[in-house]
């Protein structure tokens, strides 16, 4: 798997796709490594004539970590942060942005569209707002606003997430992840069974990395609510969101829509936080439909009739 420096890190990433295409980024969430994105979604994208794009964050998969540097507690940085105070974070979710954008640049990309979820989606929505020259356009799925005022995710989904593991072997951890992906997933559209286990063995086979996620979470809480610098945003946005998703509910998604200026919101029943297989086309369409409006694929001129018949 090819690396890059970018932002002064090292960055894990891959790319599909034929490279004169549009490129495409995808972003990924909270603890979560890039090959969460599905292949299927990944090829998909490719089959509707884009570049696509995937690499691991800071601090998750195999890029660099940054090990040792600790965070407040969750509970005590979110008081803190409703009172106006910002607590020292080992880095922000702007520099994570900063990151996506510098991935661009290492690989001498212009402009890009970008796609995130979930915290991946909060990433993009920065970098549109912070380095909106490196956008064609902006997809946010399954994605919030950071509005204190929102529905919180439903107990069992948190009470999933927060529980650690009973053990860091493997078994244990591949049973950890199923229940954590049965509780956050799509109601409408379970995973089969061992598809599902396989998906989580494989991505725990490529890296364990549990260190990362409480840095990642505090850039979260960090960052606070967007609302005021999403009103700035002028790269075409689309907003995905699934009706019955138990972590990110479904009012993040239609904040995020209420806060860009003539974003586009679609919602989907019965798909929860997580990338189900019965909807990677309508993913897939939605995307490429809203991204090749914003900037269409430049078709190649036509030879000028009278200089071919010249030669």
């Amino acid at each position: 798997m090819p690396t890059t420096t970018a932002n002064n890190l090292t960055l894990h990433y891959d790319e599909h796709g034929d490279a004169s295409h549009p490129p495409l980024l995808l972003v990924m969430g909270l603890g979560a490594q890039m090959t969460l994105w599905p292949m299927e979604l990944v090829e998909a994208l490719v089959a509707r004539g884009f570049r696509v794009i995937r690499f691991d964050n800071r601090d998750i998969g195999l890029s660099d970590k940054f090990d040792g540097q600790k965070v407040p507690g969750v509970v005590r940085h979110i008081l803190f942060r409703r009172f106006g105070l910002r607590p020292k974070v080992p880095y922000t979710l702007a520099d994570m942005a900063a990151d996506g954008a510098a991935l661009l640049d290492s690989l001498k990309i212009e402009r890009a569209h970008v796609v995130g979820a979930s915290m991946g989606g909060m990433i993009a929505q920065l970098m549109a707002i912070n380095h909106a020259d490196k956008l064609h356009s902006l997809t946010s799925i399954m994605s919030t606003t950071g509005n204190p005022k929102l529905p919180q995710a439903e107990k069992p989904a948190i009470k999933a997430l927060t529980t650690p593991p009973p053990s860091m072997e493997e078994e244990a951890l591949v049973e950890h992840g199923v229940k954590i992906a049965r509780a956050i997933g799509s109601p409408g559209y379970p995973a089969p069974e061992d598809r599902l286990r396989t998906r989580v063995r494989n991505g725990i086979q490529r890296s364990v990395y549990p260190q990362g996620l409480p840095r990642q979470m505090a850039a979260i809480i960090d960052d606070g609510d967007r609302r005021e610098r999403l009103k700035s945003v002028t790269t075409p946005t689309l907003v995905l969101h699934g009706e019955d998703d138990p972590l990110v509910k479904l009012e993040g998604g239609q904040d995020t829509a209420a806060a860009i200026p003539g974003a586009t919101l679609k919602t989907f029943p019965g798909w929860g936080h997580d990338l189900p297989m019965e909807l990677v086309d309508t993913m897939a369409d939605a995307i490429a439909a809203h991204a090749h409006a914003a900037a269409p694929p430049v078709t190649p001129a036509a030879p000028d009739s009278a200089a071919v018949a010249a030669e």
